[in-house]
């Protein structure tokens, strides 16, 4: 008996919000649409709800995409790409890491990102340096690295104390080595859609999008937060041309920032099919600013005081709870984002490993 799919349609073709009731009978992989209840315009968007809700019944909140999940998949590519590499004859990929100072939150990234190089076959060490490291002995040593037959890619652990300029210093690695994808040549490329090491967190944005079968073509999508690490690359990656070298996402974008009235971004987000957080401010997404069945990816980072254990808890920069009641897709945090650009972090790895980007 095949998977039987009936999506309740409202009088606008099926896409209000009686449409976000979607009752899935799960018995094979086929699937089979009553053109009566499912019409043309809903379908991609029931196809891709299929591939990733798996076996529900009923579904009156938001699909919660897995981060860790995804990253599991990254990883086992990553290490099979890594092994055939090595069985062609050549050195396995080698990641140095320079931490600076004794910042908890960058041990700890740091030590993730250590963990799973060795899981997928990568090696690594890291550089520790005393927080009062001058500007010009973190640029000699970068430099050393550059030098390093041995080092496949380096990665500097931001942020770095106020007394460094961090652009300086992403743009002193050898934009061949540059895994963060920092450099101004690697930005520069991927401006002008051309094969560049990509950002990890835009890439990791990027590839959920991808591997959770959401349509970007033609749609609109709202950035909420333009830093040059983050938001200002999944912008390029989202509305670039998708027949281009490097294919992006043929979105209509709009970039939001801390000088948005709250009012005009209200606006913006209840426009968009797709929403992607990066502000670092809690809660800055809440449901009524969300319209029906939209795609909400959250990648803020916030420590915040949890009245109910006295600790501190991760959030992000959405209202979770109350969002997922609305949206048609929601990234958690944890377990979302960020699992996903420790991933694409060594998928980069790889990438300069091989030289083929630069």
């Amino acid at each position: 008996m095949p998977l039987a799919v009936l999506a309740m349609a409202s009088g606008d073709q099926g896409v209000g919000a009686q449409a976000r009731r979607r009752w899935l009978l799960h018995t094979s992989p086929e699937v089979v649409f009553s053109p009566a209840c499912c019409p043309s315009r809903l379908l991609g968007q029931v196809q891709a709800w299929t591939a990733v809700i798996g076996s529900q019944t009923l579904l009156d909140e938001a699909t919660v995409i897995s981060g860790v999940k995804l990253a599991k998949q990254v990883h086992k590519e990553v290490r099979r790409d890594v092994e055939s590499w090595i069985s062609l004859g050549n050195k396995r990929p080698h990641l140095t890491v320079i931490l600076v100072g004794d910042n908890p939150a960058s041990h700890t990234y740091v030590k993730n990102k250590i963990k799973a190089a060795a899981y997928v076959g990568i090696h690594s060490e890291i550089i520790l340096k005393p927080k009062d490291i001058s500007q010009e002995e973190l640029l000699d040593l970068t430099l050393q690295l550059n030098k390093d037959s041995k080092v496949s890619g380096i990665l500097v652990q931001l942020p770095l104390p106020d007394h460094i300029d961090e652009r300086t210093v992403c743009n002193a690695v050898a934009p061949e080595k540059d895994v963060d994808g920092f450099h101004v040549i690697n930005i520069g490329r991927l401006c002008l859609d051309q094969p560049s090491v990509i950002p990890a967190t835009a890439a990791a944005v990027w590839e959920i999008i991808k591997r959770t079968g959401i349509q970007t073509f033609g749609k609109n999508v709202l950035v909420a937060g333009r830093s040059k690490h983050v938001g200002m690359p999944i912008s390029m990656l989202l509305h670039t041309d998708g027949g281009h070298e490097r294919p992006g996402g043929d979105a209509t974008v709009t970039i939001t920032h801390r000088y948005t009235p709250k009012e005009q971004l209200k606006i913006h987000t209840q426009l968009a099919d797709i929403i992607v957080v990066a502000a670092g401010i809690p809660k800055l997404i809440t449901a009524d600013m969300v319209k029906e069945g939209a795609t909400v990816i959250d990648v803020g980072i916030n420590h915040i005081h949890d009245p109910l254990t006295g600790k501190t808890k991760l959030v992000g920069d959405v209202d979770f709870d109350e969002v997922k009641k609305k949206a048609g897709f929601i990234t958690p945090v944890p377990g979302g984002v960020g699992p996903m650009t420790v991933a694409m972090l060594l998928k980069n790895t790889l990438l300069v490993a091989k030289k083929l980007i630069l």
